[in-house]
């Protein structure tokens, strides 16, 4: 298993930092679920989450492409400066994508809880 660290790196954290942190945190050529980030932050929900991401694209890095729905869906992908970057950018991780949605979602899916500390949502 990977080491464990400390995503937030920050003093007093907002949400958005928090998701963008954790979004940083999935490895190349993996994905996550909306879901699975609000559940490990335990502040709000996936939409929240999709909110968030939603805002990444002001110059900030953030690899919101690798962030999809529960079933693996790009639900996602009409945020993105294209219909397609999403789609593309996971492609070209190695990540094969069949009519929006992640082939092999369950052995590509990346959950936050499994590889990042616990959080403390007051912190």
């Amino acid at each position: 298993m990977a080491k464990k660290i400390n995503p937030f790196q920050k003093k007093n954290p907002s949400y958005y930092d928090k998701v963008f942190e954790v979004t940083r945190q999935i490895p190349y050529g993996r994905v996550s679920t909306y879901g699975a980030i609000a559940d490990y932050l335990a502040l709000g929900s996936a939409r929240m989450v999709g909110w968030a991401l939603n805002k990444s694209f002001y110059g900030i890095q953030v690899p919101a492409h690798r962030v999809v729905n529960r079933k693996g869906e790009l639900s996602g992908r009409i945020h993105f400066p294209t219909p397609t970057m999403m789609e593309e950018l996971l492609t070209q991780e190695g990540v094969e994508v069949y009519q929006h949605k992640v082939v092999d979602f369950n052995e590509r899916l990346w959950k936050p809880a499994e590889h990042l500390p616990p959080v403390n949502p007051e912190d």
